[in-house]
């Protein structure tokens, strides 16, 4: 009788154990890098900050919200906006996606542009990616991980 209880005791032990590693996670396999204070706006913000599981589009990837990105991020959608003028060459150049972080799209569905960032003495790490259907994506750590970026 005693091993039928050890049996069932190791038993239940199994099966709590096992249902503990089953969650499905609240956060988007690419969030991007998060929490780094952002030296480069006159805000005092954190920078933005990744999606929570319910902004994450179909696609999987993480969102930010425009008025969460850089100030120099939003000034970069304005010049998208308006058409230009940009202020650097390779700004509208084709996004060839070659890293496959965003949705996969023909050769010359994305186009991006660079996001100034203030002492950098070259283009820098941060750019705006764009859909030819409009969507926005922002990446602060060239291309590594993108944001879509929600207006």
């Amino acid at each position: 009788m005693a091993i039928g209880v050890a049996v069932l005791a190791l038993i239940l032990c199994l099966v709590l154990l096992a249902g503990c590693g089953t969650a499905t996670p609240t956060t988007p396999a690419r969030t991007g890098t998060t929490g780094a204070t952002d030296t480069t706006s006159d805000t005092t913000s954190t920078g933005p900050t990744a999606s929570t599981a319910s902004d994450t589009p179909s696609d999987g990837l993480a969102t930010v919200a425009f008025d969460d990105l850089p100030r120099e991020a939003r000034d970069t959608i304005a010049l998208i906006d308006r058409g230009g003028p940009y202020p650097y060459k390779q700004d509208g150049a084709v996004f060839g996606n070659f890293e496959q972080v965003l949705p996969k799209r023909p050769r010359g569905y994305y186009h991006e542009f660079t996001v100034r960032t203030p002492g950098e003495r070259t283009r820098g790490a941060r750019r705006i990616v764009q859909g030819k259907d409009g969507t926005l994506y922002y990446t602060d750590d060239h291309y590594t991980t993108f944001r879509r970026i929600l207006r």
